[in-house]
């Protein structure tokens, strides 16, 4: 009598979280993007590491920023996945200037890349980017987070 009770209340709870959505944010790259727009001058990581830590110094080359994430859900509703970055600027004075980035996804089996750019007016009006959060949304439920340090 009590196998099949327990039985059915396992399943019962597998159909519950099945529904449910989970995802994460595995990785977050900010990258310089140069004036042509360019991360990197060959598909190479190392060049690109390299690229990067050029455009670091040499600001003057620096047209804005982009955030390279690697996200991963499963579960979540067709067209209501949101990825999310908010991103914190040199205060100067009074609070930090912030600027939120979004860009809707489409959940698949494996992670995926977005790349969320940060150009122009908005580029200039942060300056120095401090601190960043990558956050991961399903309708209005946050289902997934990484943050920088300092944030």
């Amino acid at each position: 009598m009590r196998r099949p009770i327990l039985i059915l209340a396992l399943c019962l709870m597998v159909c519950a979280t099945a529904s449910a959505a989970t995802g994460k944010v595995i990785k977050v790259l900010p990258q310089f993007l140069d004036l042509k727009g360019r991360a990197a001058l060959s598909p190479s990581l190392y060049d690109r590491d390299a690229y990067q830590a050029y455009l670091r110094v040499h600001t003057t080359n620096v047209l804005g920023m982009r955030f390279v994430v690697q996200w991963k859900a499963h579960g979540a509703t067709e067209g209501d996945l949101k990825l999310r970055v908010e991103v914190r600027g040199m205060a100067q004075g009074g609070l930090p200037p912030s600027v939120v980035l979004e860009q809707p996804v489409k959940a698949g089996i494996f992670s995926r890349w977005a790349y969320l750019p940060l150009k122009g007016e908005d580029y200039k009006r942060i300056g120095e980017v401090t601190a960043w959060r990558a956050t991961l949304w399903d309708g209005d439920k946050m289902i997934g987070e990484q943050k920088s340090f300092l944030w």
